[in-house]
């Protein structure tokens, strides 16, 4: 259902939901469900792993079908606790019958120092571990993050402090198989198993190293003063296909990326380390390298055609180049954007999901790169998404969600139907059929630009009076929230959040702001946005003004919440206007841009680019606190390897010389994304009960 405003107040009662369709539950009951990440096929029996993270106890599970066509799931690991240890990256070995995986440590900064969100004194560990899907034991390979277990099946590269080593299934001590500058990454395996690929960073540069294993040899791929990424073979092993994106040191954060020097793609020869270019972006639009979402960048077909995602026409999509090279052939034309992709096993066919008709959803299509136009395999008002192809070359295997039924995997017959593979893993006293469809909205932002959002009405949205409104502000900010519950662990608790809020009375409005995805290239390029001059605050007040006209609002109970870039624009509406938002709850956020740019851009020197740094200091929270006069609570790790915790520490202290009210959840070792279910747990609880003392008490 798709709103415009302004709201009437005929088309609110026409629209709410009956006063009986929402039964009270806990926040306990609305994030019980497993999440599933991961999701992995095997190279034989028609296997299928993921992890579950079930309140905190992550486990590998496997899926396998039956005579009778269903598909037989079990859990194969037996972690018990809510113990703050990250588990994935999860390698087959050829014969599937046991699957490689990473537990410990963060999986997003990895070479870093490991969480211990316990805070147990003996700290804790990362590991590379084995586990045979049959009877389940499991083996330590080594300490380290990242496995590829070779197609021979005997050897598991992985990289232990960005260096690459090697372990053997059978058992044995591990090795450094590669000494060597920078810090290495996507480990690709030659079809045969005899060389080993990999990306090494080094800073403002990065190479494609080729390890021979017989030869005991390293070769760089026609090194660069460029940034070389994302190697993948050939079919026959000795080819790679790489790409380069041009160095460019004087681009400063937010800057629109919307052209510049044109991107390329390579193909090398892995013996000689010979290559040559077989296609550039065109100048203009799309000769920027976005780093999409998805997990693969290139694939090389059956039909020797280099498979990548290019916005050349402002919307991220599937293009097809030959490998001698040639123009580029566009495969998923339209007004969408491509997400997640994959290659069949057979090379001849490639799954990917998108939002083509139906912006704020995803769906899963499929095309060969022969092909003019792609087939929808899913649509409907679901969300479907990570597709991957089964070893048959036929099925395909997604996550799936609804506006009530978190994601789970799930099989698309022929027909499209979506078949769960692990049903009966949804906790009985999960509140699926208590929650709300949120609405689609679409407003107008303070400068005119219409935004989309999603409406959660509570179950007395038509009893006649006013009541509380929270705006929800999604972190990133390349992110997108949807119809339904998200494909993403954080934003997946963001969603249960707002449901929660929701069935506690308050209009909820998650706003997918500018610089998000899923709107094209110009709008997640948005001009003067972030630390150039913080555009996106356009839309936070579009949002307030929003809630201000419907009849069923209270003007004076409007709210903010958000984590990570959502907490900056939490912060920022705030600070700039505590007439229009009233409180709110801002989770680990940026309040001053200088502080937090230097975190993932080390070049950048506020005091060396003084007009660049007091743009930044402006489009910051903490320049606008003497306008600050809201209460806020604040919540933030001190382990954040994200947002540093110096950003709550100096608005805390900027707050106190203002006199504004302020409450703190601090958080001992925790991390960006909270590691523990019972710290998720924590602060929601903290925020809903903020949220009611300050719009639920008398007088209110």
């Amino acid at each position: 259902m798709k709103l415009h405003f302004p709201w009437c107040a005929l088309s609110l009662l026409l629209l709410s939901p009956a006063t009986n369709a929402q039964k009270p539950f806990t926040l306990e009951q609305v994030t019980s469900a497993p999440f599933p990440t991961e999701l992995t096929a095997a190279p034989a029996k028609g296997r299928v792993a993921w992890v579950f993270n079930a309140q905190g106890r992550r486990n590998l599970w496997v899926a396998e079908p039956a005579p009778d066509g269903t598909y037989k799931a079990k859990q194969i690991t037996s972690y018990a606790e809510d113990d703050g240890q990250d588990l994935g990256q999860l390698s087959w070995t050829p014969d599937s019958a046991a699957l490689v995986f990473t537990r410990g440590g963060d999986l997003e900064f990895l070479d870093r120092s490991y969480p211990n969100p316990q805070s147990l004194p003996q700290g804790v560990q990362q590991g590379v571990w084995a586990v045979s899907v049959e009877n389940r034991v499991l083996k330590l390979l080594g300490e380290g993050h990242s496995p590829s277990v070779s197609p021979k099946g005997d050897n598991v590269a992985y990289i232990l402090k960005g260096q690459v080593w090697l372990a053997k299934l059978s058992g044995g001590k591990p090795e450094q198989l590669i000494h060597a500058n920078g810090e290495a990454d996507s480990l690709r395996w030659s079809s045969d198993g005899s060389k080993l690929a990999f990306a090494s960073r080094r800073g403002d540069h990065a190479f494609i190293g080729v390890y021979d294993l017989a030869a005991k040899s390293l070769l760089y791929l026609d090194p660069s003063v460029d940034t070389d990424l994302e190697p993948a073979w050939s079919p026959d092993g000795r080819r790679i296909v790489f790409i380069r994106i041009p160095v460019s040191k004087g681009r400063l954060p937010f800057s629109p990326r919307r052209e510049g020097q044109p991107w390329s793609i390579r193909i090398a020869d892995a013996s000689t380390g010979q290559s040559h270019e077989i296609w550039r972006a065109e100048s203009g639009r799309g000769s920027v390298f976005h780093d999409p979402v998805a997990e693969n960048r290139l694939i090389w077909s059956a039909s020797d055609q280099i498979v990548f995602l290019w916005e050349r026409d402002g919307w991220l999509h599937l293009y097809a180049v030959p490998a001698g090279g040639g123009a580029a052939k566009l495969l998923t034309p339209g007004n969408f954007e491509v997400e997640n992709f994959a290659l069949s096993p057979n090379r001849a066919e490639i799954v990917f999901s998108s939002n083509q008709d139906d912006l704020d959803r995803r769906h899963v299509w499929k095309i060969s790169p022969s092909a003019d136009h792609p087939s929808a395999l899913t649509s409907g008002t679901g969300i479907e998404t990570s597709p991957v192809f089964a070893n048959d070359n036929r099925t395909v295997v997604v996550l799936r969600s609804d506006a009530q039924s978190p994601m789970r995997p799930a099989a698309v017959s022929a027909k499209g139907e979506l078949r769960d593979l692990a049903p009966d893993s949804l906790p009985a006293d999960f509140p699926a059929r208590s929650l709300v469809a949120p609405q689609q909205v679409i407003l107008s932002s303070a400068d005119g630009l219409s935004i989309h959002a999603q409406l959660f009405l509570p179950a007395n949205a038509a009893d006649g009076s006013r009541h509380p409104a929270i705006v929800f502000l999604h972190g990133g900010s390349r992110r997108e929230m949807l119809l339904g519950w998200h494909y993403m662990f954080y934003y997946s608790n963001a969603y249960a959040m707002n449901q929660y809020l929701a069935s506690r009375g308050y209009m909820v409005l998650s706003v997918n702001y500018r610089s998000g995805i899923g709107y094209g290239m110009e709008f997640r390029e948005a001009l003067n946005y972030g630390a150039m001059g913080a555009s996106e605050f356009n839309d936070v007040l579009g949002a307030g003004v929003y809630l201000r006209t419907r009849a069923d609002v209270d003007p004076r109970r409007i709210g903010l919440w958000g984590g990570s870039y959502g907490g900056y624009l939490t912060a920022l509406g705030l600070a700039r206007s505590s007439d229009m938002f009233a409180a709110g709850v801002d989770i680990h956020g940026v309040h001053d841009w200088n502080t937090e740019i230097p975190n993932f851009l080390s070049s950048y020197k506020p005091n060396e680019r003084t007009d660049s740094a007091r743009l930044a200091w402006e489009s910051s929270p903490l320049s606008s606190v003497s306008t600050w006069r809201s209460p806020v609570l604040l919540i933030h790790g001190d382990d954040d390897r994200n947002v540093p915790f110096s950003e709550t520490v100096d608005l805390a202290e900027a707050l106190r010389k203002q006199g504004v009210s302020f409450e703190q959840l601090i958080l001992p070792d925790e991390i960006h994304d909270f590691l523990l279910h019972k710290t998720w747990l924590a602060a929601y609880h903290a925020a809903s009960d903020f949220f009611d003392r300050h719009f639920k008490t008398s007088g209110n």
